[in-house]
């Protein structure tokens, strides 16, 4: 069985953070996100069910939760409803990386992408491995930067780490396309599932800061492939010349290697950012 959104958050979920407005702010891939206002401050409830291609997306906002209670002391709700489970999360302020590098995909003399919101990107990463985790979905409209708040990753539904309950736990088939490494894209395509690691969320951040500066994603295939063909290109075709100048251009190809060896840790990513600011 599969749903079609968007769904209104569940009266559970109302009668809790009793909200005074809400806004519909995304609906896709089994996900209607709502942005509730609430005496407390704002809040981003997700309410998760099977869409066409996917049952997990059900799972994916308590499996969230679950995560989220391991990486912040902040107030955390989760609920099961009619066609799957919601959570709510307090709502980040900020620009995606993507929206706030279009200028550099759009403007004919663009300026050079901003060290040090690529930094605070790969820093929010860095911070996620060091306490023991793999994010597993890194790309540019998981990263919000805020102006005082600093760079939050969210979107940890598919995060790997510590202990989920049973009933919310579903395998790894990989993330968005646009962003995954080739190992990744392999595994799937081998046996449906894979197993991401911090080398492919480094890669992830490569693709992200890649197309966020370029437009371009990391490896040319028709847009309307289909996504084991996504994959087969991604598999077995080199990723594109990357045309960001300076030392950010360096960083986006090591982070991109083929070779996962090469690729450099989050950590020494954000060392090579600080050397060159």
């Amino acid at each position: 069985m599969h749903l079609q959104g968007p769904f209104e958050p569940p009266n559970g979920a109302l009668m809790i953070l009793n909200p005074k407005a809400k806004t519909l702010v995304a609906n896709r891939r089994g996900s209607s996100v709502w942005k509730v206002e609430t005496d407390s401050g704002p809040y981003a409830v997700k309410v998760g069910y099977p869409s066409k291609t996917h049952t997990w997306t059900a799972l994916a906002p308590a499996r969230e939760a679950a995560v989220l209670r391991q990486l912040t002391p902040e107030r955390i709700l989760s609920a099961e409803w009619e066609h799957g489970t919601w959570n709510a999360q307090p709502w980040r302020h900020g620009d995606s990386l993507y929206e706030l590098w279009e200028p550099h995909r759009f403007e004919t003399s663009p300026p050079a992408p901003d060290l040090g919101e690529a930094l605070s990107c790969a820093a929010a990463l860095a911070a996620l491995h060091e306490k023991g985790w793999v994010h597993g979905d890194v790309q540019p409209a998981h990263f919000v930067i805020g102006r005082s708040a600093g760079t939050f990753l969210i979107d940890v539904a598919l995060a790997q780490g510590g202990k989920v309950p049973r009933e919310y736990d579903f395998s790894y088939h990989g993330c968005l396309v646009h962003y995954e490494a080739p190992e990744i894209s392999g595994s799937v395509l081998r046996t449906g599932y894979a197993v991401p690691t911090r080398e492919s969320d480094v890669y992830g951040l490569g693709a992200s800061l890649f197309i966020s500066a370029t437009g371009s994603r990391h490896v040319d295939y028709p847009d309307d492939a289909e996504r084991w063909e996504q994959r087969r290109a991604i598999v077995d075709k080199p990723h594109r010349d990357v045309n960001v100048p300076g030392v950010l251009g360096k960083l986006i190809d090591a982070m991109m290697s083929r070779r996962i060896a090469d690729r450099p840790s989050s950590i020494e990513v954000c060392e090579e950012l600080r050397a060159a600011m």
